[in-house]
């Protein structure tokens, strides 16, 4: 038994470098990766849960306390590791040597290419053997999810305990955990046969639907729109919305579609489609519709947003095609392209949709209709009919937007075609799937479902031309042109594809295991597990309205219902008259919803937390550790969560970021969104703490954070990330106590009022957030920056320190420092795309951070955000936008701009060499001016605009150097070398700042371009 004084590798040293690269990679690797068996939200990354999961459950064999048995069976291991690289044998031998193989044999066994090589499983089973002993340590996750955490642990010979109370995630779990262990490569044998038989039974039942073409060929998917008709007095044409006419676009062979109008006497415009090959982007004609705007090909009126909301909702959302009597298309879903491979011909072939098309959709609804009449044994209709999610206000709500067209029913979001498939599928899936495949078999429906129904997109790209799946981004938003798949096909969405992928995925994970998990349905606040039972409780738990998971998850549900409908981990708990999945008891922030008579706001969902810590801490035995992944960007969401933590008894010992998140994702090119997951390391705090001292806790609060920063700043991690792993050593400061209390006696509570003067009313995390504000303005800007508060004159102005801090903040530890540079602030997700187009919504250039970062740096370092609003930022609705120095010209110039302030510039050196060019900021002036050295100050240059500012106020040294930038973009070379030699007359600052900005602005944006360029125009 480990010693509970004695430390964990993970509180002392990590391979950060190494296992975030891992992380990373693993977002791009597909075959055979257990994120292929089934769609999970916010799935963790297995590279980071792997490493992490060693190093909680190590020992540090540099701590006094570690067991001599640890080591020497460490040793053992590790010197017969057939990996081994030359000198381990003679590295291990001292106990420094030891940890820093065991952290180097982490960081190497994170790499995805080695997760189920023999010899890495076998020393990681032996070294988690040899600090636990002959009975496996138990694991616990009681948010598991996608499954990352548990599934690592049973790979490192660990017991894994994983609950959830989605019912999606269990029966994912249930596959990946207990199934795939317990029946070993043969499932994937048994599924292959099964999966064969299911597709031969569909075959026959719903070849006549899918028919193939005339020349032999295999259509492989269909491109559909949906339709409105055009409100344009004397028009009426029918308008496909579409986004884009593209079909492929791999350079050898360009496929789009092009229309005409046909305008015949007496009828209504038609449109007729054809298929082309374009030259050039050109040639391809716009998109139809906008942000719900809908442009008539015909007569280019444009449909206003309600009236095309107003249309959809009539016809259910138009997914479905409409006919008369006699079997003629009259309105609703318009086949555009059928896509097909044929055997003589390479890639995938294009045409235009014809009658014989459609008459296999008319069939396909007409036998729906037989279908529909039948209900199940367990009385549901065979076709969905449980109601999608409500959409609209904030939070989670923006997800959704299906019931705005009318999609009021989850039937609603699939065509007939696809639902009379999913229903066959979900059928003999009941019927010829074992018991061992059951749920195996149900994982391939709901892989057929991501990519058979009316909100799957057609991708034309280069690297594939394929259907993509519904859940591109974490919602369930409209879309106007969609895929359908062929599921009888074996191309990308049909069923045999599924089978093949899956049966991999499935033998690779049978090599990796020898023992199966535990999966229960579950709320994480109340676990049926007895006390002190687990050697570590390690979870990633949801954060607040981020992602709403079981209404996300309902999609899948509904359909695992009909194919497993007495499968007892399909079901509410809690409610057994939900028909969906458990909403009441979920943690997350909606506030829709009731739990116990309240709503489910912030409040609820932080107590719920604070439970589900609680309930951690009971379960976890006292030598144990915990490990709670987090990666929310507000300083409001971590205080609630360290709040929880606290209060649930765990004392914090280390805090690790991961990045876990690919760079180029949307969020990431918006605003200071996490690269990284910080992994919050935790122990049991001692039942007799004592009271801290606020005193010495201050005191050695500067010394933590400082070291701890440069550590992780040697690693490359910046900004953000960099900011809130900060947050470990901060609290192992203050959570080790019981309580800290100052002189008086008075609490010090860990949030509070970060404008309050007093330690007891402002709170611990206050000058936590205070001190790397401070550490951070001295690495950028100097010393004295670190110290400056209130104006003192050793610093720049308050605009240098808050925009070199705004711009330290969002460097991104995925590329290095250097983020890509954002235009607004956004959602964590990319806006709906049926949204209005309104000035409002759309995205302004410039960098953006959440408000709550900005305020609580800029407060205690003296920075006052009213006095530089409109000036250098903008604050609106949360956000603080940094304006482009584009935007500044105005400001900074004067309405007649920087050509005509360079031409008095030029002039005036002309006159006078000597002459000091300063500007003067006053809203009633307009004209820029300059002024002799040593004269009294003229009134000049531009409006700012806001009535806190003084009437008159000279420029501070940011002005200048974005003056400075102005004249480099305006062309203005004599006027800059002249303005620049009179700033090196002035002082160092306003290089020292340029300086500084050029290392801090995005590689990529227009600022950091003419700061170098600048800088390179000043005289040596």
């Amino acid at each position: 038994m480990i010693p509970r004084n004695c430390k964990r590798l993970a509180e002392v040293d990590f391979p950060i470098a190494v296992v975030s690269k891992h992380a990373a990679r693993e977002k791009s690797i597909r075959h055979g990766h257990p994120s292929t068996l089934h769609l999970w939200w916010a799935r963790r990354p297995l590279a980071s849960c792997r490493a992490m999961l060693m190093a909680l459950l190590l020992p540090d064999p540099a701590d006094p306390c570690c067991p001599g048995e640890f080591k020497a069976a460490a040793r053992e291991a590790l010197r017969s590791f057939a990996g081994a690289p030359h000198g381990w044998t003679s590295e291990v031998k001292t106990d420094e040597g030891l940890r820093k193989i065991l952290l180097r044999f982490i960081g190497d066994f994170a790499n995805w290419d080695v997760a189920a090589d023999p010899d890495y499983l076998k020393t990681a089973r032996a070294l988690v053997k040899a600090a636990h002993g002959e009975e496996p340590p138990l694991v616990v996750d009681p948010f598991a999810g996608g499954g990352s955490i548990p599934l690592e642990a049973l790979r490192i010979g660990c017991d894994a305990f994983a609950s959830d109370l989605n019912p999606v995630a269990c029966l994912i779990l249930k596959t990946m955990l207990e199934d795939i262990p317990r029946h070993g490569p043969g499932l994937a044998d048994e599924l292959q046969k099964v999966g064969a038989e299911i597709k031969a039974a569909a075959e026959k039942e719903l070849a006549e639907f899918y028919p193939d073409e005339p020349d032999g060929g295999k259509p492989i998917a269909y491109i559909w729109a949906r339709t409105v008709r055009c409100e344009s007095s004397g028009c009426g044409a029918e308008i496909p919305l579409v986004r884009s006419f593209w079909l492929c676009k791999k350079a050898s062979r360009k496929r789009a579609l092009r229309y005409k109008v046909e305008r015949p006497r007496g009828e209504a415009p038609a449109i007729e489609f054809e298929v082309f090959e374009p030259r050039s982007d050109k040639d391809v004609p716009a998109g139809t519709v906008s942000r719900a705007k809908a442009t008539c090909p015909a007569c280019r009126t444009v449909l206003a947003p309600e009236r095309v909301r107003a249309q959809l909702c009539r016809h259910h959302g138009g997914t479905d095609t409409e006919f008369d009597s006699k079997g003629r298309r009259t309105g609703g879903g318009w086949l555009l392209a059928v896509v097909s491979l044929h055997p003589n011909k390479n890639g995938r072939q294009y045409r235009v949709s014809t009658e014989r098309d459609y008459a296999a959709v008319r069939s396909a609804q007409k036998r729906l209709e037989q279908v529909a009449r039948e209900k199940l044994p367990n009385g549901l209709s065979p076709i969905p009919d449980e109601p999608t999610p409500a959409g609209g206000g904030s939070g989670a709500g923006r997800a959704f937007s299906v019931q705005k067209y009318g999609m009021m029913q989850f039937g609603d979001l699939f065509t007939a075609r696809q639902k009379l498939a999913l229903t066959t599928i979900a059928r003999l899936s009941g019927t010829k799937a074992t018991s061992s495949t059951a749920a195996a078999c149900s994982i391939l429906l709901d892989g057929v479902i991501d990519r058979n129904a009316a909100l799957a997109t057609w991708r034309p790209q280069a690297d594939q031309e394929k259907v993509e799946h519904v859940f591109a981004r974490q919602a369930l938003p409209t879309t106007w042109d969609f895929a359908e798949a062929q599921p009888l096909s074996e191309s990308t969405g049909s069923f045999i594809d599924r089978v093949h992928a899956t049966c991999e995925t499935i033998g690779a994970l049978a090599r990796a295991f020898r023992s199966a998990g535990q999966v229960t349905l579950a709320d994480a606040r109340r676990l049926n597990l007895p006390d002190e039972a687990a050697a570590a409780w390690f979870t990633d738990p949801p954060y607040y309205d981020a992602i709403p998971y079981s209404d996300l998850a309902d999609f899948f549900f509904v359909w695992l219902r009909r194919a497993l409908p007495s499968h007892p981990l399909l079901r509410d708990p809690f409610d057994t008259e939900n028909p969906l999945t458990p909403k009441t008891q979920e943690i997350v922030q909606d506030e829709t919803r009731e739990a116990a008579g309240r709503r489910k706001n912030r409040d609820f969902f932080e107590v719920a937390m604070r439970d589900a810590f609680a309930e951690g801490r009971r379960i976890l035995n006292p030598q144990g550790t915990g490990c709670v992944v987090f990666a929310h960007k507000t300083t409001e969401g971590w205080e609630a969560l360290l709040s929880g933590m606290v209060r649930a008894r765990w004392t914090i010992t280390a805090s690790w970021p991961i990045t876990t998140e690919m760079p180029n994702r949307l969020r990431a090119r918006e605003s200071a969104a996490l690269a990284a997951s910080i992994h919050l390391v935790c122990r049991p705090r001692f039942e007799d703490a004592s009271v801290g001292d606020w005193g010495e806790v201050y005191r050695e609060l500067p010394g933590r954070i400082g070291n701890w920063m440069e550590r992780l700043s040697g690693e490359g991690v910046r900004g953000a990330d960099l900011v809130f792993a900060c947050i470990g050593p901060a609290m192992e400061v203050y959570s080790r106590y019981s309580r800290v209390e100052d002189a008086e006696g008075r609490e010090i509570p860990l949030g509070g009022d970060p404008t309050a003067a007093e330690p007891h009313k402002r709170g611990f995390l206050a000058y936590v957030w205070e001190t790397v504000g401070r550490i951070a303005l001295g690495q950028v800007l100097g010393t004295a920056e670190a110290k400056a508060r209130n104006g003192s004159s050793a610093a720049l102005e308050e605009d240098a320190r808050l925009t070199a801090l705004f711009l330290w903040t969002l460097q991104s530890t995925a590329t290095n420092g250097n983020g890509d540079s954002g235009e607004g602030a956004g959602d964590d997700e990319a806006e709906d795309e049926e949204e209005e187009d309104t000035d409002e919504r759309r995205p302004k250039k410039g960098l953006s951070l959440i408000f709550d970062v900005v305020r609580r740096f800029a407060q205690p370092l003296g920075i006052h955000l009213d006095l530089w609003e409109g000036r250098i930022i903008e604050i609106d609705k949360g956000v603080v936008r940094l304006l482009p120095v584009s935007e500044r010209a105005e400001q900074l110039f004067g309405k007649d701009g920087a050509t005509a302030v360079a031409s008095r510039i030029e002039a005036g050196a002309r006159r006078d060499p000597q002459m000091r060019f300063d500007f003067v900021l006053n809203p009633e002036d307009d004209a820029p001016r300059v002024r002799a050295r040593g004269r009294k100050p003229a009134e000049a240059t531009a409006r700012v605009g806001d009535e806190d500012l003084a009437a008159r106020r000279e420029a501070t040294t940011l002005d200048r150097v974005h003056a400075a930038m102005l004249l480099q973009s305006a062309g203005r070379a004599n006027a800059l070398r002249v303005f620049l030699h009179a700033e090196q007359d002035r002082g160092p600052d306003f290089l020292r700042l340029a300086n500084a900005l050029s290392a801090l602005y995005p590689k990529e944006s227009e600022e950091k371009r003419l700061l170098d360029a600048m800088l390179l125009a000043v005289p040596k």
